[in-house]
């Protein structure tokens, strides 16, 4: 991460934009004037940003693009922590200085980001980083914590609970299995060969997907699954099904399935991002990331995240 005396001038300064859709190769290093904060807002020097699915499946086609709200040309990425620099008129509980962290989105991976100060808003806002909380961790919490956070509050676990979680080694999934197992619950988690070990680490017991999962999952808890999280697709909505789930306790983030409850960030609870975050300055919830690079290694770092077999969180550092 640059040094505050290597940072540009607030005339101009860099971001990714995206003058077509498309994927990883049409993500461009732009100097673009600095946006100036507005009555309510705040202006962040942004020190990193977070990668999600989300960034590049948004901006892949322009249909997509639009159900989101965006058009060309467009910036990339939504997960960002730096410091204020910038208060609008208006504005109270933020000054120039404060450490902060949120989601701004499409538009993360810049040097300087506005978002609104009232918070409150998936994909803009500010919300104050805790000291024992650093850039890169805090870049990487907005899109999955409150994911996570909202698939939880659907099926609302605890210690008498055994909860299976699909997808369980990807970004939302390293939230989803560490809150699961600190509401006391069992967690079986779903993955490949290679990511065995990473989901222990994270409180989880393996199991691999594909084919013959709900046999696995008996071997494992012979006394029953009690609740279940598809961060994938749908096969561990049907597994769990199988399993004699409840459809009132199954959720789905990544596909709609009729009677199963579906959860995204914007319907995680108020105040989800800060719990979140004082979780891990207590030491009681870690984000392992997996991989860092230099905004000019913009196209690198999507591609690997695309790639959906990286273990943890990608992180861009500006």
């Amino acid at each position: 991460m640059r040094q505050p005396s290597d940072r540009p001038s607030t005339a101009s300064g860099r971001a990714v934009q995206l003058d077509s859709f498309g994927g990883p190769e049409v993500l461009d290093v732009r100097e673009i004037p600095v946006p100036q904060a507005g009555p309510g807002q705040v202006r962040v020097r942004v020190a990193a940003a977070g990668l999600n699915p989300m960034d590049w499946i948004m901006t892949a086609d322009a249909d997509t693009a639009a159900r989101f709200g965006l058009s060309l040309p467009v910036g990339f990425g939504t997960d960002y922590a730096g410091v204020v620099d910038q208060v609008g008129a208006g504005v109270t509980g933020f000054a120039p200085g404060d450490r902060v962290f949120g989601g701004a989105l499409s538009r993360a991976v810049a040097d300087f980001v506005v978002v609104d100060a009232a918070g409150g808003v998936a994909a803009n806002e500010a919300c104050h980083t805790p000291d024992g909380v650093d850039d890169r961790t805090a870049a990487t919490l907005a899109i999955a914590g409150r994911t996570a956070s909202a698939a939880l509050a659907v099926i609302d676990p605890g210690p008498d609970d055994t909860v299976l979680i699909g997808g369980a080694a990807g970004g939302v999934g390293v939230f989803a299995v560490q809150l699961a197992r600190i509401a006391g619950a069992r967690v079986i988690g779903t993955g490949s060969a290679t990511s065995s070990d990473f989901l222990r680490d994270l409180g989880a017991e393996p199991v691999a997907y594909g084919d013959g999962l709900a046999d696995r999952v008996r071997a494992l808890a012979p006394d029953g699954v009690t609740a279940a999280i598809d961060l994938h697709g749908t096969d561990t909505v049907h597994t769990a099904r199988e399993l004699g789930v409840p459809d009132a306790r199954i959720c789905a983030i990544a596909a709609q399935v009729d009677g199963v409850s579906t959860a995204n960030g914007a319907n995680a609870a108020v105040g989800a991002l800060d719990e979140i975050a004082r979780l891990i300055a207590a030491g009681h919830l870690r984000v392992p990331v997996a991989a860092s690079f230099p905004v000019e290694q913009i196209r690198r770092a999507a591609e690997l995240q695309a790639g959906r077999h990286v273990h943890g969180k990608v992180v861009i550092d500006l």
